[in-house]
């Protein structure tokens, strides 16, 4: 087994930390500076490995090792690189680094791959930018609505398009779905990302396998309308209290997920920004207005359109009862996307007999660009990575003895020979 080269993968983490500090945390703003530094950074390291690099016209990052056989099937292996605000250095762009340690274990080794391994640093795929997924993988397949161009960035107010013109690539290109990626012409995609969640710490394993990531429905612009009041002088029967009526959405919410939930089928419910108007709320005021945000996933996409029926009917009761209004705004999403089995089960075989490592199954419950990957039918994994302290917050601590022992994985993966 090649000994991974996690000193290279350390060295860039840590400039990609210096270059997008923004305390607390990180800042790499999608289709801005710090999306845009990071690029640079990592195409310089693979500029130095001697990889091939191009950039399609949504700003997607190909670098590319040929391989024995050049014009076989090529795996890709990536993630993103942008990140929340003030969030941690991991995030996505564990999963670039790792591809690029990977290809230089590979080359220090002199076990050249069979076959083309591409390393992909996608745009855009946190949407706390952008309000739409995955909208560089997408566009790397042509499947990016044309509309998605008019979007505004949340902090800017400025169109995806005109950021896409200030960072000199083709708009026009990606309306007209001119794709970058062909799915006959790739081997399958692996993603390297940490995992977001506990359960690798909690069970003592470095590596998780995912089975599946959750899809989901969105309303980024949800309010609920009722009447204000003099806070000591209207009687609860007849009170038109928009707190309250959410607060009742929400509680009727999560009683439909402990009933619904099964380990095979996880759920989770999240409203994640909730405010009174502050021109309006005041201490001794009934509210008359509440603005939130709800967020539902799941891997079943059965169970996410019963969720989504269900907090229809329990709004409407809750309208009947209480005099208000729920207005939901345009709803986005995304579909739930099973991994490879076959590919999962290669990555658990080389796992258990070349690194004898102990594996955890598990689905994704956040969304990755993956799931646009086998959505076009190419055979697709990720491998999670154990991280202390949660995700899209500047405390991720992900050490980098596990992440060695997920770049040693993928390695073996990328040069295992093959007749397929």
């Amino acid at each position: 087994m090649p000994t991974p080269n996690i000193e290279f993968a350390g060295a860039l983490l840590d400039a990609l930390r210096e270059a997008s500090r923004d305390e607390p945390g990180v800042t790499r703003d999608a289709y801005g500076a710090g999306e845009e530094t990071a690029h640079a950074i990592v195409r310089e390291a693979a500029e130095r490995l001697g990889l091939s690099i191009t950039r399609d016209p949504a700003g997607n990052l190909f670098m590319t090792l040929p391989g024995k056989n050049p014009d076989r099937p090529a795996w890709i292996v990536g993630s993103h690189l942008d990140s929340v605000p003030h969030g941690g250095n991991f995030d996505g762009a564990a999963g670039v680094v790792a591809g690029l340690a990977a290809i230089s274990t590979a080359i220090k080794a002199g076990r050249e791959p069979s076959r083309p391994v591409t390393v992909l640093a996608i745009r855009a795929e946190e949407s706390t930018w952008f309000p739409a997924s995955y909208i560089g993988s997408r566009a790397a397949f042509g499947k990016l609505d044309a509309e998605a161009l008019d979007l505004p960035r949340a902090d800017t107010g400025r169109t995806l398009r005109q950021h896409m013109l200030d960072l000199k690539l083709n708009p026009e290109s990606v309306r007209r779905g001119e794709a970058s990626i062909r799915p006959e012409t790739v081997k399958g995609y692996v993603e390297i990302h940490i995992e977001q969640g506990p359960t690798l710490e909690l069970e003592d394993i470095p590596i998780g396998l995912v089975t599946g990531i959750s899809g989901s429905f969105r309303y980024r612009t949800g309010r609920c309308l009722g009447a204000y009041g003099h806070s000591g002088a209207v009687p609860r029967r007849h009170r038109q209290d928009a707190v309250m009526a959410l607060a009742d959405l929400a509680m009727k919410l999560d009683r439909f997920w402990e009933e619904n939930e099964q380990p095979e089928t996880p759920l989770t419910i999240t409203f994640g920004q909730v405010a009174t108007d502050p021109s309006q709320h005041a201490f001794s005021k009934v509210p008359g207005e509440v603005n939130f945000c709800l967020d539902v996933r799941s891997t079943s996409t059965s169970l996410v359109e019963k969720t989504h029926e269900a907090m229809l009917v329990f709004a409407k009761d809750i309208e009947e009862r209480r005099g208000v209004r729920f207005e939901w705004g345009p709803r986005s999403g995304s579909t739930p996307a099973p991994m490879d089995a076959d590919l999962v089960q290669r990555l658990e075989d080389i796992a258990s007999t070349k690194l004898a490592l102990r594996t955890l199954r598990m689905p994704s419950g956040a969304g990755h660009d993956a799931a646009v990957f086998a959505a076009n039918g190419v055979p697709s994994a990720m491998i999670f990575v154990r991280n202390q302290n949660g995700s899209h917050n500047p405390d991720e601590a992900m050490r980098l003895a596990d992440l060695e022992t997920a770049i040693a994985l993928l390695t073996e993966l990328l040069v295992a020979e093959d007749d397929n």
